[in-house]
């Protein structure tokens, strides 16, 4: 190639790359890991972390007694993606749509294979540090993976819906989200 041709190509590269792919620095990024790295250094983060696990190794129990798939088979993390379409039929979007309703946060998320759309998929998506923060614990994890299944068994029954809501915020009520971290 002809230099001129190398530099308007490297122009190209530099212009994709930033702002693109390298804006920044963004300092609500650094501020959040300058936090999560100061949690991190605390002796109670080991028992934090080991809590975290524990819980949605909870929550994969009850998945699996309920006969909901885990992709991978299960967790070694923190999070847990399931196949509700291919368990229970029922959509990721409307899983979302439902269990948000009840007061459960999670994302919709594709699967591995998935034939459904990317904006329909087949899994859903949610993980622990949230509630392990508020101090749930695996009894807590294990019920709340209860009422999901039975909030996506029972998506056509107000009554129970309401019922699980109620249950929820009762539960969120008794482990408030924390002052401090630390």
């Amino acid at each position: 190639f002809p230099s001129h041709d190398m530099e308007e190509i490297g122009k190209k590269v530099d212009k994709a790359v930033f702002p693109g792919f390298q804006g920044g620095p963004l300092m609500h990024n650094v501020a959040a890991k300058a936090v999560c790295f100061g949690e991190a250094q605390h002796p109670s983060f080991k028992d934090y972390a080991a809590q975290v696990l524990k819980n949605a190794k909870a929550m994969e129990e009850v998945f699996k007694a309920k006969n909901v798939r885990l992709i991978t088979g299960g967790t070694s993390s923190h999070l847990l993606l399931a196949d509700v379409w291919g368990s229970l039929g029922i959509g990721g979007q409307e899983a979302e749509e439902v269990l948000d309703r009840v007061g459960i946060t999670l994302n919709k998320n594709a699967i591995a294979d998935d034939t459904r759309k990317p904006m329909d998929p087949s899994g859903i998506r949610f993980g622990t540090p949230a509630v392990t923060t508020r101090k749930f614990t695996e009894k807590e994890c294990a019920r709340v993976a209860e009422l999901m299944v039975e909030a996506l068994q029972n998506r056509a029954d107000e009554a129970k819906l309401n019922s699980i809501h109620e249950e929820i915020k009762t539960l969120c009520a008794a482990f408030p989200i924390p002052d401090s971290f630390v």
